[in-house]
């Protein structure tokens, strides 16, 4: 009897230990993402660049990645076009889509509201810097299917009480890869953050040509030069 009591005693605890774990995990990963379970959160999606009114297939998976990553951290998704106007108030936002021809013009919004430090170059096919992010003067250049670049960001703005989250990719690969980048490697980003509540990171994306979205990495923290006049 002593034994029986033991073991469920032990099993108990066991099964204690693993569902704290559980929970700490999935709080760690809703800090990262600025959520908050049972809440509605708020997707903003940018067109075509060169079809207004409609999305690119590439972006509407990136879209389907980060409701699934909602629904596993128990929230709803709503979602909006590029042209959504107003604050998100007690909704965290995510935006996806680069400003550039028009593309997103949320994105460009955030951009000059939040990050000074930011600039979008605008799509012009015969120059070098088109689509070019270009964070604290240090230019990142599109070579479009080889290396290309997103800019991630996450902040509050003073007149909402829930962050915006903004993915602005130099291309639709871009937006996807990053979203699908930080949904498996969050973790590891976040130990190299100083802080989770407001960031902005680089992420390259390399041989499209080969593995399309699925070769992603952390190009860097340009936090301090982002959000610095």
């Amino acid at each position: 009897m002593i034994g029986l009591v033991t073991s469920l005693l032990g099993g108990g605890f066991v099964w204690l230990w693993e569902r704290a774990k559980k929970a700490q995990a999935v709080n760690r990963r809703a800090a990262f993402f600025g959520v908050r379970p049972g809440e509605t959160c708020l997707i903003v999606l940018g067109n075509k660049h060169d079809a207004p009114g409609t999305a690119h297939y590439r972006d509407v998976r990136a879209v389907v990645e980060l409701t699934l990553l909602i629904g596993e951290l128990g929230c709803k998704a709503a979602v909006e076009p590029g042209a959504f106007r107003g604050g998100n108030d007690d909704r965290t936002e995510f935006c996806v889509g680069g400003p550039a021809g028009g593309a997103n013009l949320r994105t460009g919004g955030h951009l000059a509201a939040h990050l000074p430090g930011v600039t979008v170059h605008p799509y012009d096919g015969t120059r070098p810097e088109s689509v070019a992010i270009e964070v604290g003067g240090e230019k990142f250049l599109f070579d479009r299917g080889n290396q290309e670049y997103a800019l991630v960001a996450k902040f509050t703005p003073a007149e909402s009480s829930r962050p915006v989250f903004v993915v602005c990719g130099q291309s639709s690969v871009t937006n996807l890869a990053a979203v699908h980048y930080l949904r498996r490697e969050y973790a590891h980003v976040a130990e190299r953050l100083p802080s989770v509540d407001r960031f902005c990171l680089l992420i390259k994306v390399t041989d499209i040509g080969t593995y399309e979205y699925h070769r992603a990495t952390l190009e860097r923290d340009v936090t301090a030069s982002a959000f610095g006049r």
